[in-house]
C-alpha cells in the first residue's frame, strides 16, 4: 500500500494567494483543505486529521494567532506555519510563542515555501503514514468504524446516527484532551446557543450509553469547560 498523502490545512483569505498555494502544494503531492476565515478553519481542523497547518495571521472571523491558540489546546504536536504581511519583530515573537514551527513573511518565493514545508514535515514525521480508507478507531475493547457508523464490542454491534458518529469521531481525534463546549457546537452543529447546547447534551448522554460496554472508556464532563474522552489502564485509542 502506498503511503497516504500528507494533509495540510491552509487558512488564507486572499483568494489569489490561496489558489496559488493550494495549486503548488497539490502539485508537490500534498492533500490540501482551504479555508478563507478562522472560524471555518477551526471547524475543519476539528473534523479532520492534518499533518501541518498553514495559517495567515490576518484572517477574518478569527485571526491566525487566535486560531493557533485553539489548535494548540487540542493538538500540541501538529506543525504550524504562519503567513503574514507583517515583518515586525513583536509579531514574529508572538507567533513563535504560540508554538509556530515557521513564520513566513509576504511576499515570498513559492519554491522556498515548499522547501520549508518539506523540511518541517521531514523533521516531524520520520515514518510514512498508510492510507486508512475506512477510518477505524479502537477505544480499549471497542471498535469504532466511522465508515459504517457502528461500534463493535464483545456484546455485539451498535449502530450510530450520523450526528453520533461525527461527535465520536471528533472525540477520538482529540482523545484525552478537553474540548470546549462552544468548539464542539460549532464543529458538529455549525451553530451555538442555548438550544444547540441542549441538543449536544442529549447526544453526549447517548454516546455515554454507547460506550458503556467498556468501563475503561469514559466521556467526562469538565465542569464549566467542556468534555474529554478518556481511555484508562493502558488502552490508547488506535487508528
Amino acid at each position: 500500500m502506498k503511503p497516504a498523502k500528507r494533509t495540510i490545512l491552509l487558512a488564507e483569505d486572499d483568494r489569489n494567494m490561496s489558489f496559488m498555494l493550494q495549486d503548488n502544494l497539490e502539485m508537490a503531492g500534498y492533500a490540501v483543505d482551504v479555508c478563507s476565515d478562522g472560524r471555518a478553519a477551526l471547524s475543519t481542523f476539528l473534523k479532520n486529521k492534518f499533518d501541518l497547518c498553514v495559517l495567515d495571521v490576518m484572517l477574518p472571523g478569527k485571526d491566525g494567532f487566535s486560531l493557533a491558540q485553539e489548535i494548540r489546546k487540542l493538538n500540541l504536536q501538529v506543525p504550524i506555519v504562519f503567513l503574514t504581511a507583517k515583518a515586525m519583530k513583536e509579531d514574529r515573537i508572538q507567533g513563535f510563542k504560540l508554538g509556530a514551527d515557521d513564520y513566513i513573511t509576504k511576499p515570498f518565493s513559492v519554491e522556498e515555501f515548499l522547501l520549508r514545508i518539506e523540511a518541517i514535515l521531514k523533521r516531524v514525521y520520520t515514518q510514512p503514514t498508510k492510507a486508512d480508507e475506512q477510518f477505524i478507531y479502537n477505544l480499549g475493547t471497542l471498535n469504532c468504524d466511522f465508515s459504517n457508523q457502528q461500534i463493535t464490542s464483545a456484546l455485539g454491534v451498535q449502530v450510530l446516527t450520523n450526528k453520533e458518529a461525527k461527535l465520536l469521531k471528533l472525540f477520538c481525534l482529540h482523545q484525552n484532551k478537553v474540548i470546549d463546549r462552544d468548539i464542539i457546537q460549532k464543529a458538529i452543529w455549525e451553530d451555538e446557543g442555548y438550544f444547540v447546547g441542549r441538543s449536544m447534551d442529549v447526544f453526549i448522554s447517548r454516546l455515554r450509553k454507547l460506550l458503556k460496554d467498556d468501563p475503561q472508556v469514559t466521556l467526562t464532563n469538565v465542569h464549566g469547560v467542556g468534555y474529554k474522552l478518556e481511555v484508562r489502564d493502558g488502552y490508547p485509542a488506535t487508528k
